[in-house]
């Protein structure tokens, strides 16, 4: 728990005389996103952290003269309540009893108060609505510069500007100038001229680059205009080094180099130029949108995004091909801890995550995690997106469950897996939430659904097995993947929340299966898998439109011990035990060639037929 005792008064300060003579605001929204909407940031972006104590990767502090409010959804209800100091109140987002920001302001704040944001870190999907809803109340939305936290952060770390690592076609499958040809295509198509890119993931899969820029996502900072004549790339000329042109060179494309911050010049100048649309994501930042003459504004998803999450046979074959090693270097780590334990050795969460991820580094293509190791014991399991810390580590022991939500980066791919073990002798019911949540994760992964249709739709396959006795879960159901890039990525995903621009899914999108259950300070359950969509072979068609179903690509087995079989269809049961074949089939060629005779028997034993 940070203390605030101090930031606070200094933030409040600032409000009552903003820089540049603009005035006062009443409050002001900090959001979590850096200028790029990312969901994980670099250190120097994680201002609602410096400001709250707060650290998880969702949420927005709200401050005004007297209160200090932190919303955040169900994933972090228990982690926000534990960092969260007496100076602010926790908003459990997702509650029928709890205000969105928007009414909350509206209620609380008197007749033309202001309320101050930085204008570069909120959508212009969420900067309008909020607008709309002030105006309403007669109060009003003011975009402040520079950022206040900025201001107050006296040790703010400096923006990071790493190397970049080009990608060929070996891997990727495509070169940029065919991603750039199809772009184009798409800009016709809507009778735009300019598309403004700021998405990093985006932006690293168009120019076939990587980076370090951010922790675990392989990204780097810029932007990306392109026009039907020109491809223009604004980041740290330190970046671009010899390696770098030579990869543009071979790629078929000429790219115009300039300064990082010279986005909105740049932008601005061929926005009044163009005689046609300009192409911007809702989901970029407003202060970019703002600089865009209103009637020639054309907002939609960038034709990228769409591209990106449908992966080519190149993407694809890489994604399968990753995850296979990934889960030799998962059981490895599983078999390792219960001959660990069993022979009295002690493992923690901290050294398990580190002795897993040593395993990782020793598959082919690896170039680091996908995230922090959720690496969870007993109680801490509770805690949907827990990361072990010294303050709060536990023992891994044959006495609670073990929760290990992961993932790696491989050149060829990105992976996540969560399995849940018990190494001793799991209570009944922990047995029988960890089979209802399996019925639900087989139920989704077996299901035969038309083409197009929308994640969201899917969502309930999942949870009505756990609906049947009462449970349910504080998260989405699945997410889209990236192709060694960010873990979580859209516009497709599975779960209760409305997703206004999921294109429905279709053959070669990867997206995760993860229901779960979580018993407050007691234990959690979470089984998930990377799945990819694909035909179904089936006799119905839905008239004419297609089947598709999942094929499940990753590769560890589920244990066996956590299961009432007497609970399982004989579907169910057939389903697991299939599976468990396919891993054996898939993984114990490449055991063999590692000579690792311990995780061979594990996995002999681990994949039996139940």
């Amino acid at each position: 728990m940070k203390p605030t005792g101090e930031v606070l008064p200094g933030l409040r300060q600032l409000m009552a005389n903003l820089p540049n003579n603009l005035g006062a605001i009443a409050a002001y929204i900090i959001p979590s996103t850096d200028a790029h909407q990312s969901e994980y940031l670099a250190a120097r972006d994680e201002r609602r952290a410096f400001v709250s104590g707060f650290d998880g990767s969702a949420g927005t502090a709200v401050v005004t003269e007297r209160e200090a409010l932190l919303w955040t959804d169900g994933r972090y209800y228990q982690q926000a309540a534990k960092q969260l100091d007496s100076n602010w109140t926790l908003m459990k987002e997702g509650l029928p009893s709890t205000p969105s920001i928007d009414a909350w302001l509206a209620k609380i704040l008197k007749p033309g108060s202001r309320v101050g944001v930085d204008a570069n870190l909120i959508t212009t999907a969420a900067w309008n609505p909020l607008q709309t809803s002030l105006k309403t109340a007669g109060c009003s939305l003011l975009a402040v510069e520079p950022n206040l936290i900025d201001l107050l952060w006296r040790e703010q770390p400096a923006v990071p500007h790493n190397p970049l690592l080009p990608l060929g076609t070996t891997f990727v499958g495509c070169t940029v100038a065919e991603k750039l040809a199809s772009v184009r295509t798409k800009l016709a198509e809507k009778r735009a001229t300019v598309l403004l890119v700021s998405a990093l993931d985006e932006i690293a899969w168009l120019l076939n680059l990587r980076g370090t820029d951010i922790d675990y996502n392989p990204v780097f900072f810029a932007y990306v205009i392109v026009t039907p004549e020109q491809l223009h790339l604004f980041i740290d000329p330190v970046q671009i080094v010899p390696p770098v042109l030579e990869h543009f060179g071979a790629n078929g494309v000429e790219v115009q180099v300039h300064p990082y911050g010279a986005v909105h010049t740049v932008l601005k100048r061929l926005a009044e130029a163009c005689t046609q649309l300009v192409w911007i994501s809702s989901g970029s930042s407003y202060a970019l949108t703002a600089l865009i003459p209103e009637e020639k504004r054309f907002h939609d998803i960038t034709p990228i995004q769409l591209m990106k999450a449908v992966k080519n046979e190149t993407e694809a074959q890489g994604m399968r091909d990753c995850h296979r090693r990934d889960g030799v270097a998962l059981c490895q780590y599983f078999a390792w801890l219960e001959r660990t334990l069993a022979s009295g050795g002690t493992v923690d969460e901290i050294s398990g995550a580190t002795q897993l991820e040593r395993f990782r580094a020793g598959q082919q293509h690896y170039q680091g995690l996908s995230f922090t190791t959720i690496s969870a014991s007993g109680p801490n399991g509770s805690i949907i997106h827990y990361h072990p810390l010294p303050e709060t580590n536990r023992p891994i022991t044959n006495r609670e469950l073990y929760l290990c939500d992961s993932g790696a980066q491989y050149l060829d791919g990105t992976t996540d897996v969560t399995r849940t073990m018990h190494f001793g002798t799991p209570t009944a019911e922990e047995i029988r939430a960890f089979t209802y949540v399996l019925k639900g994760q087989i139920a989704l992964g077996t299901a035969i659904f038309p083409r197009k249709v929308k994640g969201q739709f899917l969502d309930t396959i999942a949870r009505k097995a756990l609906w049947d006795i009462g449970l349910d879960y504080g998260h989405g159901t699945g997410h889209g993947i990236g192709h060694f890039l960010n873990v979580h990525e859209g516009p497709m995903g599975i779960g209760i929340r409305l997703m206004p621009n999921d294109p429905g899914l279709e053959e070669n999108m990867f997206l995760s299966n993860e229901p779960g259950y979580y018993k407050d300070g007691q234990f959690g359950i979470r089984i998930e898998d990377i799945v990819q969509v694909i035909t179904a072979n089936v006799g119905t068609n839905f008239d004419g439109r297609g089947a598709l179903t999942f094929s499940t690509i990753t590769m560890c087995p589920i244990q066996t011990k956590l299961i009432d079989v007497t609970l399982l269809t004989p579907a169910e049961r057939q389903h697991i035990n299939g599976y468990h074949e396919c891993v054996r089939n898939e993984l114990l060629p490449l055991l063999r060639e590692a000579n690792d005779a311990e995780t061979i028997a594990w996995l002999e034993r681990e994949t039996a037929p139940i």
